[in-house]
C-alpha cells in the first residue's frame, strides 16, 4: 500500500448500494421530516447536515444543499454563504462534541472525483486524531468506527441544543 493513497475498501458496500436505491438521497433526506431515522444532523434555511452512515472515520458528516444541485456553479449567492454558514455549525458542533484534532473537509465532484452519490453537491467533514489510523484496514479490510450512528447523533443533538 501506498502511504499517499487513502484506502477505504469498506466503501464498496455503500456504493454499491447507492446503485440499488431509486432517486437521490439527499433529496429524500431533506424532503422527509424523520430526521432521527435519517440522522439529519440540523437544517439551515436551505441546507443541511447529516451523518455518514459509511463513515471514514467517527464523526464523519455531510452538509449538502436541500436544493438537487450537481456543481458549485449552480448554488445562488445566498445558497452558497448558508452552505458555508453550515459546514462551519458542523465543524463547531463536532469540535464541541468530539474535540477532533484535525479535519478533512473536502468536496468530490463526479464519479471520477470521488464522489459516491454524484448528481448531489455535498460537502464531507471527517475529523481527524493523532493516530487514528492502524493496521485493520491494511490487514482485514476492516474499519473501526468508535461509536455507534445512534450514540453520535445522540451527542450532536444534545450539543446542538446546548447551543
Amino acid at each position: 500500500m501506498s502511504p499517499d493513497k487513502l484506502w477505504a475498501p469498506w466503501r464498496i458496500a455503500y456504493i454499491k448500494k447507492l446503485k440499488k436505491d431509486k432517486g437521490c438521497l439527499f433529496c429524500r433526506v431533506s424532503n422527509s421530516k424523520k430526521d432521527k431515522k435519517n440522522l439529519l444532523v440540523f437544517r439551515s434555511k436551505s441546507s443541511f447536515a447529516i451523518l455518514n452512515l459509511y463513515p471514514y472515520n467517527n464523526g464523519h458528516i455531510m452538509v449538502a444543499p436541500a436544493r438537487h444541485l450537481r456543481s458549485l456553479e449552480q448554488l445562488g449567492d445566498a445558497e452558497t454563504a448558508d452552505l458555508m454558514n453550515c459546514l462551519k455549525k458542523a465543524k463547531r458542533l463536532l469540535d464541541l462534541t468530539l474535540k477532533p484534532e484535525g479535519y478533512n473537509i473536502g468536496i468530490n465532484i463526479g464519479a471520477v472525483g470521488g464522489a459516491g452519490i454524484e448528481h448531489h453537491l455535498h460537502i464531507h467533514i471527517v475529523p481527524r486524531w493523532k493516530g487514528d489510523t492502524n493496521f485493520m484496514p491494511t490487514l482485514f479490510n476492516t474499519k473501526i468506527i468508535s461509536q455507534t450512528l445512534q450514540e453520535l447523533y445522540r451527542a450532536l443533538k444534545n450539543t446542538y441544543n446546548d447551543l
